[in-house]
């Protein structure tokens, strides 16, 4: 396939800005950057339930939030006020499946989380336990096999199918359906699991565990020792600068529906101001994921959040 350069895939951050621009010559994005297909019709796969909650519940939700998912701590506070607290219980949903698979030593303890989680959705929907409007479609309990992603689909199904359903309920949760605003929240949900994915190696590799899309790594003749060694080879940059290239593709894709979109779908996309935040960071550190700068927290962020709100911008 015909290559791309990091200009032609990722364009010029900040114009006139110095030290955004990559510090040696660019190269060819991998796999022509992939010309990203739109979905047929609307995403989603998931329906929001709302009903009456309880105080102590809420608080705990948004706790466990603030704790664990920061930037989504975050993007929910400036959501409209009568969709606040139900996003934080989705968002504290989302928070709990994803701790299973560290918070266990054995796989059949997580697949037994897992299915309480199952039947805690089913039983949502039979109105057994208190009403919340969770109802996020479960990926397949593959996901607790310690295995890395074979391909870049792979993980953007994974991704489509967790971070995507997350935002077609915030979606519901504001009133909104719309096909564009369910094109612009696939894109944006795959994009958020690639950057978590790179951002969760160094901490997985500390578990001798590395995710990485195999495909990539094979491309650029890398193993997964190299992670596990915190190589800082060019090949294993390679990697790491073609999967920050493709979640970046996918925001500029999310975007490209900006005009089309409900504006009061917005709030719900909040999510792309970290997401683009980590992606500069990544390339001014030369796609060095291991770089100690990409693991502190953006003390900027929540004005970064409000100064897009307020722009009515994603």
């Amino acid at each position: 396939m015909a290559a791309s350069t990091l200009l032609s895939a990722w364009g010029p951050l900040r114009p006139g800005v110095p030290g955004l621009c990559r510090c040696r010559q660019p190269r060819g994005l991998w796999a022509n950057a992939w010309r990203l297909p739109e979905p047929a019709g609307s995403g989603r796969s998931v329906a929001a339930v709302s009903g009456p909650g309880t105080s102590g519940t809420d608080r705990y939700c948004l706790e466990l939030l603030r704790k664990r998912d920061y930037e989504g701590y975050l993007c929910s506070l400036l959501l409209p006020a009568e969709s606040r607290s139900s996003a934080f219980a989705l968002r504290a949903f989302n928070v709990e499946l994803a701790q299973v698979k560290d918070s266990v030593s054995e796989k059949t303890i997580g697949l037994m989380r897992m299915q309480f989680w199952k039947k805690t959705v089913d039983d949502i929907y039979c109105d057994s336990p208190p009403h919340q409007p969770v109802a996020i479609e479960l990926w397949k309990e593959k996901n607790l096999d310690d295995k890395a992603y074979r391909n870049i689909q792979e993980l953007e199904n994974y991704a489509e199918n967790t971070q995507s359903s997350l935002l077609y309920l915030t979606l519901e949760i504001l009133g909104i359906k719309d096909l564009h605003a369910d094109h612009a929240a696939s894109h944006i949900g795959k994009a958020q699991g690639i950057v978590t994915c790179l951002r969760a190696t160094p901490y997985h590799g500390s578990r001798r565990r590395v995710f990485l899309p195999m495909d990539i790594c094979m491309l650029h003749g890398v193993s997964q020792e190299d992670f596990l060694r915190k190589s800082q080879d060019k090949n294993v940059r390679d990697v790491v600068y073609d999967m920050a290239s493709q979640a970046h593709l996918h925001l500029k894709h999310a975007r490209s529906f900006h005009k089309s979109v409900p504006v009061k779908a917005f709030p719900a996309f909040l999510q792309t101001v970290a997401l683009e935040d980590y992606l500069k960071k990544i390339q001014q550190v030369d796609f060095d994921i291991f770089h100690p700068s990409l693991q502190q927290k953006n003390t900027l962020l929540p004005l970064s959040l409000y100064i897009q709100s307020w722009r009515k911008r994603y």
